[in-house]
């Protein structure tokens, strides 16, 4: 396509865009909402409730800085259009949200508008909260308001231009937001229904599960489909590729035991996703894990299935070196098969987080380590030290190219730059 081509497609683009803008706006649908289901004082069972939901949305992971007081806001969310702070949900009337009624709280959950009439930015997760029920928006809403009110004042967001122009997110939301409920699949199961209400929507596994566009937006389609967590540096992987996390060959207790405890036979969470289990998924039902478990296992399969086995793609000096490293460093815990000890020295051998496509999460673990989460049912658990320190960039990259090729795992070689490349990210 030629250069005139381009910039006439661009603006042919952006045309759309303000045009759907423009319609989104004069048709407002975030002004029908449903009446609040709120009426005088609240019972204390709906205010446990209320506090049971947010932990399903992971509330106070984004809510509350580092050090800081539980919801009062100012964490700082690095996006590639600079930084977000997020916001003071306590119910001080006049940094948080002390004078917010129900509407307004189901507005913005529902909508991604707030009670002063702004669009929020996708960051918030209104895009999945708008599946939340009216009456879970309630409960959510009381359990919040009976906290203790922080006064501590909202940060400015740190974006650049253009991106600090809220009205180019009506563009955005005619591209990739879908305002609605979640509605029950009366072909499914009531268990089933309720692990896909949680994961679509409080949950907001899509979130991290499915890459994004350079506007930072996904399609439908290409949910759960796996992709880079923005400026995190880690990859979270697609759940329907058996290549990757496709759980479809997995047991359901495996499955409830990664969630719930952060450890299974089959692996252990790190990284973001052991955040997820620390603040969340470990405080839920067994019955609500169990029916997240259903959903996830049920997910149509897309994508390439696991790979052949590699390892006659690698150079014999590199595998031995691998070998070396391997046997030196990691075969006290995860056996000279890569069998492992699971739960707690999780297998590498068919492991499918270990042959992914992307090596980046492999890679973090050799240079950063990590820890499984310590949750109800695993409050001891074991974890892995870093090697950065004592590994080059060409034995980090052999070991990890021995570990993705060796026993008939079917992952490719790591190079020295690719080692080299994530040996500064700070750990998350």
């Amino acid at each position: 396509m030629t250069r005139p081509a381009k910039l006439a497609l661009g603006v042919l683009v952006l045309l759309v865009l303000v045009a759907g803008g423009v319609l989104l706006w004069q048709a407002r649908p975030w002004e029908k909402l449903a009446p609040t289901t709120i009426r005088g004082p609240v019972a204390d069972d709906v205010i446990s409730r209320g506090e049971y939901l947010a932990r399903a949305g992971d509330c106070v992971a984004c809510h509350t800085a580092p050090a800081g007081r539980e919801f009062a806001g100012q964490r700082a969310m690095p996006t590639p259009f600079g930084n977000m702070y997020t916001t003071n949900i306590t119910p001080d009337d006049e940094t948080g949200i002390g004078r917010w009624t129900a509407d307004d709280f189901y507005r913005m959950l529902h909508t991604g508008v707030n009670r002063n009439g702004e669009l929020l930015y996708p960051a918030m997760p209104f895009a999945n909260y708008t599946k939340v029920t009216r009456a879970d928006s309630d409960a959510i809403y009381a359990y919040l308001m009976s906290v203790p009110p922080v006064k501590q004042p909202n940060r400015p967001h740190e974006l650049r231009f253009p991106f600090n122009q809220r009205e180019l997110l009506l563009g955005w939301r005619t591209l990739y937001f879908k305002q609605g409920e979640y509605q029950p699949d009366t072909k499914q199961s009531a268990e089933w229904n309720r692990g896909a209400y949680l994961l679509q929507g409080l949950g907001h596994c899509s979130m991290c599960h499915t890459a994004v566009s350079a506007l930072g937006g996904s399609r439908e389609q290409e949910t759960f489909s796996g992709g880079m967590i923005p400026n995190q540096n880690w990859y979270a992987p697609s759940l329907t590729s058996n290549r990757e996390a496709g759980l479809g060959e997995w047991d359901i207790k495996d499955i409830v035991d990664l969630l719930q405890a952060g450890a299974s036979k089959r692996g252990a969470v790190y990284g973001p996703m052991a955040e997820v289990t620390y603040h969340s998924l470990q405080y839920m039902t067994d019955e609500d894990v169990r029916a997240m478990a259903v959903y996830l296992k049920s997910l149509p399969p897309k994508g390439e299935q696991r790979a052949e086995p590699q390892a006659q793609m690698v150079a014999p000096g590199t595998m031995e070196l691998g070998r070396r490293v391997y046997a030196a460093n990691c075969a006290m815990c995860h056996g000279d098969e890569g069998r492992g000890f699971p739960p707690g020295f999780p297998p590498l051998a068919g492991n499918q987080s270990i042959e992914m496509a992307s090596p980046v999460n492999a890679i973090r673990m050799v240079l950063n380590g990590g820890y499984a989460p310590a949750t109800r049912k695993n409050p001891r658990p074991y974890g892995m030290p870093p090697f950065a320190h004592l590994l080059n960039d060409e034995e980090v990259a052999a070991v990890t190219t021995y570990i993705r090729v060796a026993w008939g795992n079917g992952g490719t070689p790591v190079t020295a730059a690719q080692a080299n490349a994530l040996r500064s990210v700070t750990i998350e």
